[in-house]
């Protein structure tokens, strides 16, 4: 691996650890150069999934950007990077058994908003808050309402 510091690829792996799913493998390392100590992750990525933007663009399927915006939305939150993982590699699973190649953006923000919503109501809002482009604060309220509506008085609300 590159060292994103120095940009050496010279690293040797300090640590080891597989997700209690056994679906990713977590590994701190550090750069035989400068020293600096950063964390990869492997899992298996689906074949031919690809992700269709919003603009109509297209690329393939990245669990670390999943991870990444994940990770933004639980910063400073208790949430266990394992926890993380474990949505990440749900969501991976689910687009893989899924039939179709390709997959609207949608589709996976809708995936995480469900599981960040049983995980950690603040994350889910600060994902929410940026996936649908909250325009003005009774966007953001009317989210936070939500979070304390059951399931069925969701389904009334969308059916009226």
């Amino acid at each position: 691996m590159r060292c994103p510091k120095c940009k050496i690829d010279d690293d040797k792996v300090i640590e080891t650890r597989v997700s209690k799913e056994g679906e990713t493998i977590r590994r701190r390392r550090q750069c035989q150069n400068c020293g600096f100590r950063f964390t990869t992750y492997e899992t298996v990525i689906p074949a031919d999934i690809t992700v269709v933007k919003r603009d109509g663009r297209r690329e393939e399927f990245k669990p670390e950007k999943l991870r990444s915006g994940i990770n933004m939305a639980c910063w400073k939150r208790s949430v266990s990077q394992e926890a993380v993982d474990k949505i990440v590699g749900d969501i991976t699973n689910s687009l893989a058994l899924l039939s179709q190649s390709e997959v609207p953006t949608a589709q996976i923000g809708e995936l995480v908003m469900a599981a960040l919503k049983q995980l950690d109501e603040v994350a889910y809002v600060r994902f929410a808050s940026v996936y649908r482009h909250f325009q003005d604060a009774d966007a953001f309220i009317s989210a936070v309402h939500s979070l304390a509506e059951t399931p069925e008085e969701a389904d009334n609300k969308d059916h009226d």
